[in-house]
């Protein structure tokens, strides 16, 4: 599979305004791409952090730092665990 490179141009002085270098807000930037399409569902973590340039793990934690969810449910997904889970609290509440 080829690599292509996606240039974004940015004003030489806001890695400063945010208290980082170009290359530490280069990195900033490819992992929220990454996030954020991971978290739209849009890839898998392993080619959002393959993406970002970390280890799946790492991607993971980073996410956390970040507050974003590591968890992708769909609305119908994340209501059936909410039911699996009430269902065997309610279980457990009878033995």
């Amino acid at each position: 599979m080829g690599t292509r490179i996606l240039e974004i141009p940015y004003p030489d002085d806001l890695p400063a305004s945010l208290g980082e270098t170009p290359e530490e807000f280069e990195n900033l930037v490819r992992f929220l791409v990454a996030g954020k399409l991971y978290e739209l569902g849009r890839i898998s973590s392993g080619r959002a952090a393959e993406l970002a340039g970390l280890g799946r793990v790492e991607f993971l934690e980073k996410l956390g730092e970040r507050q974003i969810s590591v968890f992708n449910y769909s609305f119908d997904e994340l209501e059936w665990e909410i039911l699996a889970a009430q269902e065997s609290a309610e279980i457990g509440q009878t033995v």
